[in-house]
C-alpha cells in the first residue's frame, strides 16, 4: 500500500468488520507497522478490543490443542546433581574397590587396596560429571544460566554420594583401615580435581592427579609392601586441612568454570 489509508478503513479495521477482505486487512496491518501517524487514529477503545479479541483467539486455539506436557521438576533436579551417562563409571569404580577388598581378604599382608585406591576413586566420576565429549548434552548445559561451579558441585556431591558409602562398606568389609585415612583422602582429591580444573580443565586435572597418585604413590606402595607415609595414623589432620585449602581456592575461581575449557 502505497498510500495512507483511509480514516474509514483503519476504524472498520480496528472494529474487526467481517466485511474487510483479507488483502485489505494485510495491507492496513503492514501500513500500521510503519507509519506511527495512522496508527495514532486507531481509537484506544478499539485497539483494546483488538487486543481482547486476538487474546481470546488464542485461548480457544489452545484450548482446542493437545494439553500441554506436564513439568518433569524431577528431571531438571537429576541433571544438576546426577546424569545418567555417569552410572557405567561408577558402577565400575564401585566394582574396583570391591575388587580391592576382595583382594585384601585374600592377600592380608599387602597395604591396604581400599585405602590406595581411596583418593582415586572419585575422579572418573567428577571428570565424567563435566566433560561435554561423554555428556550428550554437555555443549548445551555449558551455554546456560545454570551451568558453572555450583552444578559441578552438585554433580561432585551425587558422585561422592555413591563413592563415599563404598568406600566405607569396603573399609570395613577388609577391617584394620582407618576410615578417617580413606574418605579425608577421597574428598581431598575431589577438591583438587576442581581446584585444578578451573584452571587445566576438570578431566583434565583428573588424569593428571590419578597418574600422579597411581605412579608416586600406591605402585611404591605395593612394591615395598608398606602404607605411604600420606596414609598413616596422624595424617589425618593434614588431610582435613588440604580438602578446606583446595575447597576455598575453588570457591575463589568460580568465573573459570563459566569457560568452555573447564570442560575438556
Amino acid at each position: 500500500m502505497t498510500t495512507h489509508p483511509s480514516r474509514e478503513i483503519i476504524s472498520r479495521y480496528a472494529q474487526g468488520e467481517p466485511a474487510l477482505d483479507e488483502v485489505t486487512v494485510w495491507s492496513v496491518e503492514t501500513h500500521l507497522e510503519d507509519c506511527a501517524q495512522c496508527r495514532a487514529l486507531v481509537p484506544a477503545d478499539d485497539s483494546r478490543a483488538l487486543l481482547d479479541r486476538v487474546a481470546l483467539a488464542l485461548e480457544s486455539a489452545i484450548a482446542a490443542g493437545p494439553a500441554p506436557e506436564p513439568r518433569r521438576r524431577w528431571f531438571a533436579a537429576r541433571n544438576r546433581w546426577l546424569v545418567w551417562h555417569l552410572v557405567p563409571w561408577l558402577t565400575m569404580t564401585v566394582a574396583a574397590l570391591a575388587c580391592a577388598a576382595g583382594l585384601q581378604a585374600l592377600l592380608p599382608d599387602v597395604p591396604s587396596l581400599v585405602m590406595l585406591l581411596a583418593p582415586v576413586a572419585p575422579l572418573p566420576g567428577v571428570a565424567i560429571a563435566w566433560s561435554r565429549r561423554h555428556d550428550p548434552m554437555g555443549e548445551l548445559i555449558a551455554t546456560t544460566p545454570a551451568a558453572g561451579l555450583t552444578m559441578l558441585l552438585r554433580r561432585t556431591a551425587g558422585v561422592l554420594a555413591v563413592i563415599v558409602p563404598a568406600l566405607a562398606l569396603a573399609g570395613a568389609r577388609t577391617g584394620g583401615v582407618d576410615l578417617a585415612l580413606t574418605l579425608l583422602p577421597c574428598l581431598a582429591f575431589s577438591a583438587a580435581t576442581i581446584a585444578l580444573g578451573a584452571f587445566v580443565g576438570v578431566r583434565r586435572a583428573a588424569l593428571w592427579l590419578g597418574a600422579a597418585w597411581v605412579l608416586a604413590v600406591a605402585t611404591p606402595a605395593v612394591l615395598a609392601a608398606r602404607l605411604p607415609l600420606v596414609l598413616r595414623p596422624g595424617s589425618s589432620v593434614a588431610w582435613a586441612l588440604l580438602t578446606l585449602a583446595l575447597t576455598a581456592l575453588a570457591a575463589t575461581r568460580a568465573a573459570n568454570f563459566r569457560l568452555l575449557n573447564s570442560h575438556n
